[in-house]
């Protein structure tokens, strides 16, 4: 032990935390759709990589960063009314595999809109943050990923404000507690499941933007989606903070495992010990750690 590199030890873990906050960007817009509707949104991958396709398209057409920004904003807003509007209201009441089931024809309806609309080219996205690392203390830190944790930081406080502090929040609130307490009490919830699609299509944009900059925007993009199910299952589906903590775990239990361990299995862990910690997680505690207990919404 007394030649272990403890400095690097901290490293991967500090690279790994900061990666989690990318998949918890992710993993917040299922958190959103899941609470109020019970509907696991499979669709939102595709929201990300529309996002991501639009804003870069704008840039590369000559519109300047805040006009190209605001107008993508609009556009994942009207995006997300238009999913609540058409999808979702029809099939209000439906088994949830029916509703899962449509929000996976939606993520094709969504992939190959953005390729109709824009093309199927790879863009080069920046956003004037660099990824290169620092040195703090001899540990050496991406401002990339200090960035995107700055921004999906900021996400969740001014969600968590939106939440507490809002009459729409509260509403929202009371429909994820009890759909039909809420209605009891005249909550009107096609209002509100509009309102809440539309705040996970902008969370899609924001989500979209950091990792069209790290990976660049190609279709292979939408395929992120699968690196929040494990951070879902950590946290738990109708958890804000289980999204956080969840991308934090699964970001460092990555990283952690790759270079500690993965040389056992012949590297290339990483791509798979997500999975992995996750189902053994599932037998122990299913609804995840901070997930509401299945009897209890029974």
């Amino acid at each position: 032990m007394a030649d272990f590199d403890w400095l690097f030890l901290i490293e991967v873990l500090v690279g790994g935390l900061l990666s989690g906050i990318m998949y918890s960007l992710v993993a917040i817009g299922f958190v959103l759709i899941y609470k109020t509707s019970g509907v696991l949104n499979f669709a939102q991958g595709a929201m990300l990589l529309f996002a991501a396709l639009t804003f870069v398209s704008l840039l590369e057409r000559g519109l300047p960063f805040a006009l190209a920004l605001v107008l993508t904003f609009i556009v994942m807003v009207l995006i997300g009314l238009a999913v609540e509007r058409t999808v979702l209201r029809p099939l209000t009441n439906k088994p949830p595999i029916t509703l899962f089931m449509a929000t996976l024809g939606l993520s094709y309806i969504i992939e190959g809109a953005a390729q109709l609309i824009w093309g199927t080219q790879v863009h080069r996205l920046e956003l004037g943050i660099e990824d290169v690392p620092f040195d703090v203390g001899g540990v050496f830190i991406s401002q990339f990923d200090l960035f995107a944790a700055a921004v999906a930081a900021a996400m969740v406080a001014v969600l968590s404000a939106f939440f507490r502090y809002t009459r729409i929040g509260l509403a929202f609130r009371a429909v994820a507690d009890d759909q039909f307490a809420a209605l009891a009490v005249g909550l009107k919830l096609p209002w509100i499941w509009a309102t809440v699609w539309a705040a996970a299509g902008v969370v899609a944009l924001v989500a979209g933007l950091l990792w069209g900059a790290r990976l660049g925007v190609q279709f292979s993009l939408s395929l992120v989606v699968l690196k929040a199910l494990p951070v879902l299952v950590l946290g738990g589906f109708d958890s804000v903070l289980g999204a956080i903590v969840g991308g934090l775990l699964i970001g460092a239990t990555e990283k952690l495992a790759e270079v500690y361990i993965g040389e056992y299995f012949g590297g290339g862990i990483e791509g798979w010990i997500a999975y992995v910690a996750a189902l053994a997680f599932l037998l122990i505690r299913p609804s995840g750690l901070f997930g509401q207990k299945l009897v209890e919404r029974v």
